[in-house]
């Protein structure tokens, strides 16, 4: 199976905020559809960062002339969106999204698509390449299929956990070399040595199966 991975930045609704509220999407595509000489697209994502910055995003979000719908629950949010250009319109049938699309606080998204037909592949980069000129090919190679990622359902973190574990990838805890130790996330949390490494293992527990599809 072909792979490849595409960063890029543009004028969006979603990496505009992402930048300014300093918060991060993980992001999956439902439709996608033109109407009126404009693209509709419905989409559901999953934020991570600050719980202030999360809920003026999604306020700022919502007063966007260019939302249809919005519907929220909690740290996930289901989005119906018009557009004059958007990636997502290069799709086809026989391209697939081997990964959650991600939005990052700095305003680039990151695809990572697959085809079983490398000109399906190398169309889309090349269509994203042309319509969004800040943007780079990170990777495209012919993969075998244990390396493909299947995506599957988050588990349930409670608040605590999914905030332990947030904290400890944007400080760096989880890089080689680590740029952060435990004690100092606790400080950063505001909770004892021994709750936060409860609440990190529990969800590491709960995360490391899950994405390695144990059961």
């Amino acid at each position: 199976m072909w792979v490849a991975k595409i960063m890029y930045k543009h004028d969006c609704i979603l990496g505009n905020r992402c930048r300014k509220f300093k918060v991060n999407l993980q992001s999956v595509a439902f439709s996608v559809f033109k109407e009126q000489g404009r693209f509709i697209t419905s989409s559901m994502h999953y934020m991570s960062g600050k719980k202030n910055d999360m809920d003026r995003f999604v306020k700022d979000l919502a007063l966007d002339k260019n939302v249809i719908r919005l519907e929220r629950k909690e740290d996930v949010f289901l989005l119906l969106e018009k557009a004059d250009s958007k990636a997502v319109k290069f799709f086809t049938p026989k391209i697939i999204f081997i990964k959650p699309v991600l939005v990052t606080s700095d305003g680039y998204e990151t695809w990572e698509i697959a085809s079983w037909e490398k000109e399906q592949v190398s169309k889309f980069v090349g269509n994203v390449k042309k319509e969004f000129k800040n943007s780079k090919l990170m990777k495209f190679h012919n993969v075998k299929i244990d390396n493909v990622y299947f995506p599957r359902l988050m588990p349930n973190l409670s608040a605590r956990q999914k905030q332990a574990i947030e904290l400890a990838i944007q400080e760096g805890y989880y890089k080689i070399p680590r740029k952060i130790d435990l004690r100092k996330l606790a400080e950063i949390m505001g909770v004892a040595l021994a709750t936060y490494e409860q609440h990190l293992r529990v969800a590491e527990e709960k995360l490391i199966p899950n994405l390695l599809s144990y059961s």
